[in-house]
């Protein structure tokens, strides 16, 4: 069966490629599957498509994320439950399994299901049965498991967080998701697809100039797909029908690491960037927008709340923020080269550094961030690398490769 416009897989990198057709093959399939992969790189498509393109696509495909069900409850959302078990439970309700009946299961983040589940998981994956919580009786299903989850299950095993016999049942059909970072040549396709996606009512695609989609293929990513997908919401609403260049975005309404490869291409080409809110004029839509950013500007700087590090920068007083011009409510009439007086002495009052008259190495000033918020993040949790990463939202084999790199020690 072809895939529908909603699973379908975009991109023509050779990873991407490869990735369609092992679905392709695999869907053919009811054995269990195992999406590996970082964050945001689409592994509940990947299920979707294996459910769509196989045998069962007449059938339900029923997702259940493990990390977000509280833990006395995720036996009950997966296997169902009797009426009066316990307090709450007024009526028979099917779980998860059930309600996949026929079609497909897909356990997203299955590496934060507790041990004790862990176990009567790996009972059902073998009998292909299930007893509802309250039941005597157990109650036959005919499911396709699909898990995922963005951690080293080999990693998880070894440190007695997850169950070595589960791995080995669940990891039947291997497949593993790119990270943006890994295949630039798609960030072509996903854009123009994503802004095909989030254009407004009566207007036009977002398009993006050849210096703008160069600078978007060199970022990193760190949210993957679903990071450009979320940058191209928002500037199909601040810039709709318009063609993207680089100097039209304020640094400010962009991820922190493009806003610097943002500054590097200005600086290289004599050019400003535009300032906010003055360089989007009467577009559509910016009229509900501006009031809310500058609102978010009178409690400080202004970060995109998907940046890894912005929570840690605005939480540090005296820090930094990168040498870029930050968005600021200064008057239009003033000078995009300069900061005025109010500007300077708002910046000092939140003990933020400018740009010094004679320049600054930036790249050695970003790793000299980064160094200290690492360590400000390791004093904080005591050295506990994974609570630590949790903070910075990184991957924690990112942080331990970081925490290498700056010679730093961390607990495990």
């Amino acid at each position: 069966m072809k895939a529908s416009a909603k699973t379908q897989i975009i991109g023509q990198s050779n990873a991407t490629q490869f990735l369609r057709e092992l679905i392709k093959t695999l869907a053919a399939s009811s054995s269990t599957a195992l999406v590996t992969g970082e964050s945001g790189t689409g592994k509940e498509l990947v299920a979707q498509a294996l459910h769509a393109q196989g045998p069962r696509a007449g059938g339900p495909f029923v997702p259940i994320n493990c990390g977000a069900i509280p833990r006395e409850l995720i036996e009950s959302e997966l296997f169902g439950h009797r009426k009066g078990t316990f307090t709450g439970a007024v009526s028979d309700r099917l779980g998860r399994f059930e309600l996949a009946h026929g079609g497909t299961l897909f356990l997203d983040e299955i590496g934060d299901l507790p041990m004790d589940m862990q176990v009567k998981l790996l009972r059902v994956l073998q009998e292909r049965c299930i007893l509802p919580v309250g039941a005597s009786r157990e109650v036959p299903v005919d499911v396709r498991v699909v898990a995922a989850t963005h951690k080293n299950l080999e990693e998880e095993v070894a440190a007695g967080r997850f169950r070595e016999d589960l791995y080995y049942r669940i990891n039947v059909l291997p497949i593993s998701t790119s990270p943006l970072r890994e295949r630039p040549e798609d960030i072509s396709a996903l854009l123009q697809f994503y802004a095909d996606k989030h254009v407004l009512p009566g207007a036009r695609s977002l398009k993006f100039s050849p210096e703008m989609l160069q600078m978007l293929k060199a970022y990193s990513w760190p949210g993957n797909v679903r990071e450009l997908s979320n940058l191209v919401d928002r500037f199909s609403t601040l810039y709709p029908s318009q063609l993207l260049q680089v100097q039209t975005v304020p640094a400010c309404m962009m991820p922190m690491g493009l806003a610097v490869l943002q500054a590097e291409w200005l600086a290289q080409q004599g050019l400003t960037a535009a300032t906010f809110p003055s360089s989007l004029g009467d577009a559509p839509g910016v009229q509900q927008v501006v009031p809310a950013v500058q609102a978010e500007q009178s409690r400080g700087p202004f970060f995109d709340e998907n940046d890894p590090m912005a929570l840690l920068l605005t939480e540090s007083v005296g820090s930094f923020v990168p040498p870029v011009k930050i968005c600021s409510p200064a008057p239009l009439s003033a000078s995009n080269d300069e900061i005025n007086d109010v500007e300077q002495a708002i910046l000092l009052a939140q003990g933020i550094q400018t740009l010094p008259p004679e320049g600054m190495s930036l790249k050695q000033h970003l790793v000299e961030v980064e160094r200290s918020l690492i360590e400000q993040a390791l004093a904080r949790t005591q050295g506990n690398v994974s609570q630590t990463a949790k903070l910075l939202q990184l991957q924690r084999t990112t942080l331990i490769e970081k925490i290498n790199k700056y010679e730093l020690r961390g607990a495990a």
